[in-house]
């Protein structure tokens, strides 16, 4: 049986913060000393850590506080994200990720599939994200353009618990469609550019595959679809490469675009 390394602490001033905003410098000291104390948990060494804290201008209900973390733990990324009414309920929310993230990744993923499949974390206070009406200004604030990385559904669905991601964009390596993959209830839904789930395989998790094709559009008016119907992200095939494209809502009021290059 595989032995676990034992804990190995990490001092809190080498926790890199970034602030975004008007950020107190006693929240700076409480996330360091947070991250420095969760580096116990992780099954191997943290090598880096690196917290990155915004705060609006003025206090908006449209505009959260938000607080991210990623550690590297020996060459595995472990990120998490939380939202809140205040910066230190956002450290709060965050640190409840960090240390569950932390506690699974002590696991073998054969441990993560079946019966063993990770618990959600849906009774955790997460504040909306921010909603445009259609008279919004288009602004895409980030652009990210993913390699050629293909996985199965249950991959896909690790990466996107571990790193706390709403949604997961990747190529399906069974049927080689672009797909999406999201939390939908008790389980998971994957929409793909043109559906195949004949070519799944056997999948161990409960997944719904959407029978429909990803409507083909241009990234304008993918942004055109997303302010009018209210959703987290829009997932398209693009109008000229018929690629995969998410466009989705960010915290800080604009837009986001990731593309599967």
């Amino acid at each position: 049986m595989r032995r676990r390394n034992t804990p190995v602490a990490i001092d809190p001033a080498d926790v890199r913060v970034e602030r975004r905003g008007p950020v107190r410098q006693g929240a700076v000291e409480h996330a360091r000393q947070a991250i420095a104390a969760l580096a116990r948990l992780a099954h191997e060494p943290v090598l880096h850590a690196r917290i990155k804290l915004t705060a609006p201008a003025a206090p908006d209900v449209k505009r959260p506080y938000t607080a991210q973390a990623n550690l590297d733990v020996s060459g595995r990324l472990i990120r998490a994200q939380a939202a809140g009414s205040s910066m230190y309920q956002a450290l709060d929310l965050l640190e409840d990720r960090v240390r569950t993230r932390l506690r699974r990744t002590a696991r073998h993923w054969g441990e993560l599939r079946g019966r063993h499949w990770p618990e959600r974390e849906s009774s955790l206070p997460v504040l909306p994200r921010p909603r445009r009406g259609p008279d919004a200004e288009q602004e895409i604030v980030r652009h990210k353009t993913l390699g050629a990385y293909r996985a199965t559904p249950e991959e896909a669905a690790f990466d996107m618990e571990q790193l706390d991601f709403d949604f997961y964009l990747f190529t399906e390596a069974g049927s080689g469609q672009d797909s999406v993959l999201y939390r939908a209830g008790d389980g998971y839904l994957l929409a793909q550019v043109e559906p195949r789930p004949e070519a799944l395989g056997e999948v161990m998790m409960p997944l719904t595959v959407d029978p429909g094709p990803a409507p083909r559009l241009t990234t304008a008016e993918a942004v055109d679809r997303l302010k009018v119907n209210g959703r987290a992200f829009e997932f398209f095939a693009d109008a000229e490469t018929g690629r995969g494209r998410l466009i989705y809502h960010r915290y800080d009021d604009g837009y986001g675009l990731i593309t599967i290059g």
